[in-house]
């Protein structure tokens, strides 16, 4: 699978290592969490890194078509919510599952978050074990249903 890898606004191709490796959209204005994530994940799927709502909806819109989207909620101009609900709004990508990722420990945060129908809500920090477990668990039921359709 032929994906993009985005850091630091610099786009560069790579090749996955296996047809079998899921791609990763990670949204996250914070460039720490961005290089940590990476570190975690880099050996088992491919990542785009977007640092703006903005930019991942523009990846999207241009044909990057993730397994799953990990979304922080507090952003600068485009919080998650909105991003969320944007891209909900795009046909193709409304059955992606997308997993809030952020440091909002509120109740409210997270019952809203499911009742939108976000597959997931990781607080950070998170441990590695524990992202890996729970995007791996996602990505499984999205193929149980996907092969069930």
């Amino acid at each position: 699978m032929d994906s993009v890898y985005v850091k630091n606004k610099k786009r560069v191709k790579i090749m996955s290592d296996s047809k079998e490796k899921k791609l990763i959209l990670m949204v996250d204005d914070v460039d720490f969490y961005l290089t940590t994530a990476e570190k975690m994940l880099k050996d088992k799927y491919d990542i785009i890194f977007a640092k703006s709502g903005q930019e991942a909806i523009d990846h999207l819109v241009k044909g990057a078509l993730p397994d799953i989207i990990l979304l922080d909620i507090v952003m600068p101009i485009m919080d998650g919510w909105e991003t969320y609900y944007k891209l909900k709004g795009i046909g193709l990508l409304r059955n992606i599952p997308v997993v809030f990722v952020t440091s909002m420990h509120g109740e409210d945060d997270v019952k809203y978050a499911y009742e939108i129908g976000a597959a997931d809500y990781i607080m950070k920090p998170y441990a590695q074990s524990d992202l890996l477990i729970r995007i791996e668990k996602i990505l499984n039921n999205t193929s149980k249903e996907t092969d069930q359709s």
